[in-house]
């Protein structure tokens, strides 16, 4: 059985010297004293209060952390940009009892009460990580100190390492930065704590890089490689994993051009981050998949009856991990065997992973069934648009019409876009309807939110 966190096992660590690069280590131990000794005080008297943490300096983020884990009660990270009909959305699902925030909250009465967590869950503290956003409907992953470990140990092994150093750019509130904190401070690594803003705007710190891992969104590494002085910063660190959204395989030539040490991923929220990672020695060589299965993870391919497939056949993407999330809060999950997603793609002989793309965005036009990526990706080769997306929009005759919505480069027409792709698709595969815009909606992680571009393209 799980054991509760040890408190001062994990504020030891924060007495390592340098351990924290861009961050008050002492602040966030004297902090975290405080408000572990708050939430104690609370326990004595009968109360387990539900947290809601939305710092956004990182010393009072890792603290209210740190302390709400060791004190054993829920906390729910939360992004603090929401705006008001997002928290209200939250406040009404969590009904916290304590909020730590800078600027002060102004919520409503919530609509309905939440069920209870049913079973009991375990005495590991239940942390609870956002996702889902994109969509419009905010979830919390519901997670545990030992699944967050499951997924550290995870790496550690599969990039066979004793500590590991990590560089973050990335929110904490998110499952991307909030992990490469774990693995830092678990296994007695330093962590460099910087906004991308900040980074973008040439602020640096003075270490050696070639010892560290940094985790981008696509989106981010595209900014850099525009930057011939963040080009060459990039290009010196051990490894730069690559996850949050697809990536396009324009990106990764110019990386791998760059001689940039690239690892794409594959995971999401609910495994803790990556289950499956190409190492950069692969991707320099030309590979170009999300890599093989980390070691507490296991990834099956199965048809639609739930059979295993062979290698190289397409099929729904089916996991069982040891860093896999216990339910969405407040349901936990009655089976954690088999966690099915959405995405579909296969192995390949190598135990390699590939991914075709997600079922929620297949397309069927005409009877014909289409996966918006592979279009996505043959019209970003063109290198005549800025970036791109593919949608199916009702229609009467061929049920959806294949629509691109895109950011033309250099006033390129629809017209020659199409007759650059007209030899590498099937007819079915090109878009009906071409849309320029000036720009798309993408959230921080660098995923499209194509709910919001199907109502702009329904009310245009």
């Amino acid at each position: 059985m799980a054991q509760p966190v040890n408190y001062r096992n994990i504020l030891k660590n924060l007495g390592v010297p340098n351990c924290l690069i861009g961050c008050d280590s002492f602040q966030i131990q004297q902090l975290a004293e405080k408000l572990y000794s708050q939430l104690m005080q609370l326990s004595a008297s009968g109360i387990t209060p539900k947290i809601i943490l939305a710092e956004r300096q990182p010393e009072r983020f890792l603290a209210g952390f740190l302390a709400a884990c060791a004190a054993n009660c829920p906390v729910f990270l939360c992004n603090p940009d929401w705006g008001t009909q997002e928290w209200q959305q939250v406040f009404d699902l969590v009904q916290p009892d304590i909020i730590w925030r800078e600027q002060k909250l102004s919520l409503l009465p919530p609509s309905s009460p939440p069920s209870p967590l049913s079973p009991s869950p375990p005495p590991s503290p239940l942390i609870m990580i956002p996702t889902g956003g994109s969509s419009g409907k905010i979830k919390f992953a519901i997670h545990t100190w030992d699944t967050l470990m499951a997924s550290v140990q995870g790496f550690k092994e599969y990039f066979q390492l004793n500590y590991i150093n990590s560089f973050c750019v990335l929110p904490l509130y998110h499952v991307s930065g909030l992990m490469q904190f774990m693995r830092s401070f678990t296994t007695g690594g330093r962590l460099a704590i910087l906004p991308f803003k900040a980074l973008e705007a040439g602020q640096k710190y003075d270490i050696e890089i070639s010892y560290f891992f940094i985790s981008l969104v696509p989106t981010q590494l595209q900014r850099i490689l525009q930057n011939p002085t963040l080009t060459k910063w990039i290009s010196q660190f051990q490894t730069v994993m690559l996850g949050g959204a697809p990536a396009w395989d324009e990106l990764l030539e110019k990386a791998r051009f760059h001689r940039i040490r690239l690892a794409p991923t594959y995971g999401m929220t609910e495994t803790a981050s990556q289950i499956a990672t190409l190492k950069p020695d692969d991707f320099l060589n030309g590979k170009v998949n999300s890599g093989q299965i980390l070691p507490h993870a296991q990834i099956n391919i199965c048809n639609q009856k739930g059979e295993i497939l062979n290698c190289n056949q397409p099929g729904n993407i089916t996991i069982q991990a040891q860093s896999l999330a216990l339910g969405y809060y407040p349901e936990l999950w009655d089976q954690q065997d088999n966690f099915s997603v959405d995405d579909v793609g296969f192995l390949d002989t190598q135990g390699y992973l590939n991914i075709l793309g997600r079922n929620s965005d297949k397309i069927i036009s005409g009877g014909e069934n289409i996966y918006p990526a592979e279009v996505e990706s043959t019209i970003r080769a063109t290198k005549m648009v800025d970036d791109i997306c593919v949608i199916g929009v009702s229609d009467n005759h061929w049920g959806q019409v294949l629509t691109a919505i895109y950011i033309p480069k250099e006033s390129y027409t629809s017209l020659e876009i199409k007759r650059a792709i007209q030899d590498k698709l099937c007819k079915f595969k090109i878009p009906k309807r071409w849309i320029p815009v000036s720009s798309l909606p993408r959230n921080t992680q660098g995923k499209i939110n194509r709910q919001q571009l199907q109502k702009l393209v329904q009310e245009g």
